[in-house]
C-alpha cells in the first residue's frame, strides 16, 4: 500500500461523524410550535365567538311551515355561508349562519327552504326574498365569474347574502330568473293593493 493511500485510510478511520440531532432542541422547538399554533387556533375562536355576541341582535332564523307547497325547484350542493347584503366580507355567524355544510335547495310559493346537514335549516319566506343574482364570491369563497348563487333576503332589519353553489353550476341561472321573477310578482302583487 502506498502511503498516501494509508494514510488517508486512518484519518478517515479517525474520524467520527458530528452528532445529526440535538433531540432536546428539536422537541423544544416542536412543543413551542405546538403551542403557537394552539394560540392562534384559540384566538381565530375567540374571534369567531366574538362575532356571535356582537350579532346576537338578529332574530331565530325562521323555520320552513308544515305544507310549503310545490316544488318550484329543487337544487343540491354548498351553503358557502351568508354576509350583510352588498358586504361580501362581513360574515354573519348569528345562529350558525357561519357555517359551511352541504345543502338541499327547495324554492315554492311559501319561500326558500334551505336543509343543511350538519347544521341549522332555515327558511326564507318568500315575502322576504329580495333577489338573486350570480357572483364570483363571499366572504371565505371565491369562485370563477357567475360561479355563485348569492340570494338576498330580509331578515327582522337587517338584509342578507347567502351563497350557494349547485351541483351543477347550470342550474344557477333558473334559480336567478325563478326568485327574481318571484320577488318581481310579490312586489307587484304588494304595490296594486
Amino acid at each position: 500500500m502506498t502511503p498516501f493511500i494509508h494514510l488517508a485510510a486512518g484519518a478517515a478511520a479517525e474520524r467520527k461523524s458530528a452528532e445529526v440531532t440535538d433531540w432536546a432542541a428539536r422537541i423544544g422547538w416542536v412543543v413551542g410550535l405546538l403551542l403557537f399554533i394552539a394560540l392562534v387556533y384559540w384566538l381565530m375562536r375567540q374571534g369567531w365567538k366574538w362575532r356571535a355576541v356582537l350579532q346576537s341582535d338578529l332574530p331565530e332564523l325562521p323555520t320552513a311551515p308544515e305544507a310549503p307547497g310545490e316544488a318550484k325547484l329543487s337544487m343540491s350542493g354548498r351553503y358557502h355561508g351568508s354576509t350583510t347584503a352588498g358586504q361580501w366580507l362581513d360574515r354573519i355567524v348569528a345562529h350558525g349562519l357561519g357555517t359551511r355544510s352541504r345543502v338541499e335547495l327547495t324554492l315554492t310559493d311559501a319561500g326558500l327552504d334551505v336543509v343543511r346537514p350538519g347544521a341549522a335549516d332555515f327558511f326564507v319566506p318568500a315575502g322576504q326574498l329580495r333577489e338573486a343574482r350570480l357572483d364570483k364570491g363571499i366572504a371565505g369563497k371565491v369562485l370563477a365569474e357567475g360561479g355563485l348563487l348569492v340570494v338576498t333576503w330580509q331578515h327582522g332589519d337587517k338584509q342578507i347574502d347567502s351563497g350557494f353553489r349547485s351541483d351543477r353550476a347550470a342550474e344557477h341561472t333558473a334559480w336567478v330568473e325563478a326568485i327574481n321573477s318571484m320577488n318581481q310578482s310579490i312586489t307587484t302583487e304588494g304595490t296594486a293593493r
